[in-house]
This record gives C-alpha cells, sequence and structure tokens, in this order.
C-alpha cells in the first residue's frame, strides 16, 4: 500500500468518511479523477455539509421570532407536518441502516422545527396545547424506533407517507405567502438553504442510497422547496398589507 502523506490524525477521520479503500485513492495515490471514489467523496463531503448546514438551518428564523414578538406570515401546520415527516425519516433511515450522511440533517431540522412550533403556539395562545403535542410527538417518535410496535412493512408504509407530507408541509406556506403577497416572518435564509440543501440531497441519495421511495420524496421535496424559494425572490421588495398584518392559524391551517 502507498504510504500516506496526509497526518493521520487527518486521515483516520478522512478514512472513516469516504473508507479507507477511496483515502488510498485519492489521498495516499493522488488519483483525484478516479470515477468512482470521486463520486463517493463528493457525496460524503456534501452530505457532511447538508448535516452541518441543518443543525443552523431554522436558526434565523427562530431569532426572527423572538426578536420580532411575532409569528405573523408562519403557516403553523406546515411546522406540525413537517416535525412528523422528519421524526418518520430519521426513523426509516436508521432502522434501514443507511449511513447518517445521508439523513442527519432531519434530526436537527426537526428539534428546530419543533421549538419553533412551540413558540408559534405561545406567540397565539395556545402554550398548553403545545405541551400536550410535544408529550405526543415524544410516545410517537419512541414508537417508531420499537419494532415490536412499528414493524419494517408499517415503518416503510409511514415513510411512504412523508412523500405527501412534506409536499403538504409546504403548501400551506406556499399559499400564505400567495394569499398576503408578502413573506412576513419567513427567514430568507432558511427558503434558500432548504432548496439548496434539498438540490444537494438528491446528489448524494442517487449515488448512496439505492432506495426509489428515498429518491422520490427527495425529488419532490426539492421542487416544493424550490417553489418557496421562487416566492422568496418575488417578493423579496414586497411591503406588508395597509390593514395590520397577524397571523390567523386557523385560516392557514
Amino acid at each position: 500500500m502507498t504510504a500516506s502523506w496526509l497526518p493521520n490524525l487527518l486521515r483516520s477521520p478522512l478514512a472513516a468518511l469516504i473508507s479507507e479503500d477511496c483515502t488510498v485513492t485519492l489521498v495516499d495515490q493522488l488519483n483525484i479523477l478516479e470515477p468512482h471514489c470521486l463520486r463517493h467523496a463528493l457525496s460524503k463531503g456534501l452530505g457532511l455539509g447538508i448535516v452541518l448546514g441543518g443543525c443552523v438551518v431554522k436558526l434565523p428564523q427562530l431569532f426572527k421570532i423572538l426578536k420580532s414578538r411575532s409569528v405573523a406570515g408562519i403557516s403553523l401546520s406546515s411546522y406540525i407536518l413537517e416535525i412528523l415527516a422528519n421524526v418518520i425519516t430519521i426513523a426509516y433511515n436508521f432502522r434501514k441502516g443507511y449511513a447518517f450522511t445521508t439523513y442527519g440533517e432531519a434530526l436537527f431540522i426537526g428539534a428546530q422545527n419543533f421549538v419553533i412550533t412551540l413558540l408559534i403556539m405561545s406567540f397565539t395562545g395556545r402554550a398548553g396545547l403545545g405541551v400536550i403535542a410535544g408529550a405526543l410527538l415524544l410516545a410517537f417518535t419512541y414508537s417508531l424506533f420499537d419494532i415490536s410496535l412499528i414493524g419494517g412493512s408499517l415503518l416503510s408504509t409511514l415513510y411512504g407517507l412523508t412523500i405527501p407530507l412534506v409536499i403538504s408541509s409546504r403548501i400551506p406556506q406556499i399559499y400564505t405567502i400567495h394569499k398576503n403577497k408578502y413573506t412576513g416572518q419567513l427567514s430568507a435564509f432558511a427558503v434558500f438553504n432548504y432548496f439548496f440543501g434539498t438540490a444537494a440531497r438528491l446528489f448524494t441519495t442517487l449515488v448512496e442510497v439505492d432506495d426509489s421511495l428515498v429518491l422520490l420524496g427527495v425529488i419532490l421535496a426539492t421542487i416544493a422547496n424550490g417553489v418557496l424559494a421562487a416566492q422568496m425572490v418575488y417578493y423579496w421588495n414586497a411591503q406588508a398589507p395597509k390593514d395590520k398584518y397577524r397571523l390567523d392559524t386557523k385560516k392557514n391551517e
């Protein structure tokens, strides 16, 4: 085997990420154009970047809500549906044994979505309902990881349902923006990161995950996020409606 010029402190985590064989090919032998390892390394790098991006993607939205003390223009039903999709996605991929870099962002995005959902409920006078919803979500999440409660076939069915669920989670937000001609407190950073993240996830799924169900979900999520990104661009300089603008959650659900 060719001796490595890279210090072991850097080589070991790299080998753990892209595999020992591809580390030898790309790093030790400097054969950076080898097709298989190049695709694999690009996929792993993108996947890791998406997971790291998922750690912060909703923080601007969270801080924007806290700063303005307002949830105007933000759809509660969108967040609830997205959280359900997040936890099912995590359980399905974990139990299938797929690499964490192919789905890990769902864990961090789900946690941030949960906090934002609690804030929406709190600012609309439903904090008590938020506590109950949180307890039910924890119980549901536990059941997804317990094979004695939810078997593999049922989990696959639930994951299949997340595909329309993800699309459904975007529709209320898309409709809210279209109706008001205004993006309100919606974070541009979060919207664009979602779009570029799902577009990159499409590549990693094609390279690493041999699962048509996962691929279909990523394709449709990319399209839905693309619509939101387009709305954000179109209404970039739009002003709030002349009448006092406030969130009417019931109308948006």
